[in-house]
């Protein structure tokens, strides 16, 4: 038997996407890849089992984890599921550093090499590996979706025999991928969007979509890699009171600041939210790792007594299961060829796990039964 690259079902609640769909399948069988999936497992993202054995693989009915050389999934598996790998497998899946800690560890237990695609650099040669971005992508899509749909008004300017309907203020607040399809999405809905971000280099991308952007004439806060890095209080507290205004005669607010590795940095007060007309809508897509803004909660719809209702995402990517799936399904075998040596004359094919290149070095999160990156945990 060649070597084998298995696909389980993801077990966590909300997750919907698969971490391999059919229409990739080929490229990895025809490098000598055998390719198994868990019965089941993509039928949230519209693949049935019929559709894999299509496409070459072979469908289990039972766990595949234990014979397994390689293992794509989009949750981490969990410390249970490590444990029955064999020595020397390989993992890739979104592994965070900070909150998938205790999967981490029985991952460097049984020997295991756990990939970690949040830690893939963000550099030219990896951005076919980038699933952070796209998964923002489509997070950023959703997001405008859910505020419309949520929204009492018409996004776009009508002129009507009834009078003239004056199209919605749409405010977004970072300017990264899911943010800037945010925008996009907005636009092409009609409303009139701005955008804030504390990187002043967003500008220019910004207004390339048709929206404004806001200039609150702060210092710049450029990270590592295209991230926007944290900022002290008191930047913060500057930040909110000149941010105020411009929330307050917005008629949907969508968040989307994000730091990796760290709590979801807070833009949005209880003051703030106050500030806004009964019946404007914000959408937190930083809900789940702290949100952006004060009382959000991850998969609910807060009312305030204002009359503002703020939806925290969760599993906002999942909500687009299909495309999703598809997007992370291209970045995950991207990052698994990059290590993939077919055969040659007849030879089996093998995995080089070379440290010297920059992508595996960076990604892997424990290989040989050690811990090797942090990704900025403590």
């Amino acid at each position: 038997m060649g070597m084998r690259v298995a696909v389980p079902l993801e077990i966590r609640d909300g997750e919907k996407r698969v971490a391999l769909v059919p229409d990739i399948i080929n490229k990895l069988t025809r490098l000598g890849l055998d390719v198994v999936i868990e019965s089941g497992a993509g039928i949230h993202a519209q693949a049935t089992d019929a559709d894999y054995v299509s496409a070459g693989a072979s469908i289990a009915k039972s766990e595949v984890l234990s014979d397994a050389d390689v293992v794509l999934s989009v949750q981490p598996l969990t410390p249970a599921q490590m444990s029955k790998l064999k020595k020397g497998a390989i993992t890739i899946s979104f592994l965070s550093p900070v909150t998938a800690v205790d999967s981490i560890e029985a991952a460097a237990s049984a020997g295991v090499t756990a990939f970690s695609l949040e830690l893939v650099p963000r550099i030219s040669r990896a951005q076919s590996m980038d699933a952070l971005t796209s998964q923002a992508l489509c997070a950023g899509y959703r997001a405008v979706l859910v505020g419309a749909e949520m929204s009492p008004r018409f996004f776009p300017l009508l002129m009507t025999a009834a009078g003239t309907v004056t199209p919605a203020q749409v405010l977004v607040l970072g300017a990264g991928v899911a943010g800037l399809q945010a925008i996009a999405t907005a636009r092409r809905l009609g409303a009139v969007v701005s955008a804030y971000d504390v990187r002043p280099s967003s500008a220019d991308e910004v207004k390339s979509m048709g929206a404004t952007f806001i200039d609150l004439e702060l210092e710049a806060l450029e990270g590592a890699g295209g991230y926007a890095r944290e900022m002290t209080e008191e930047r913060a507290a500057k930040q909110r009171e000149l941010l105020t205004p411009y929330i307050a005669k917005s008629h949907l607010v969508i968040t989307t600041a994000a730091v990796p590795g760290r709590a979801a940095p807070r833009l949005m007060t209880q003051a703030m939210v106050d500030s806004m007309a009964p019946g404007t809508i914000i959408v937190d897509l930083a809900a789940e790792s702290g949100g952006n803004v004060e009382g959000s909660k991850p998969g609910e719809v807060v009312t305030t007594s204002g009359g503002v209702k703020i939806w925290g995402g969760k599993d906002v990517p999942s909500q687009l299961s299909f495309h999703a799936s598809s997007l992370y399904s291209r970045n995950v075998v991207n990052l698994l060829t990059l290590f993939t040596k077919a055969g040659a004359d007849g030879a089996p094919v093998s995995f080089d796990l070379n440290f010297e290149d920059e992508i595996i070095n960076g990604a892997a999160v424990t290989h040989a039964g050690a811990r090797r990156n942090s990704g900025g945990a403590k």
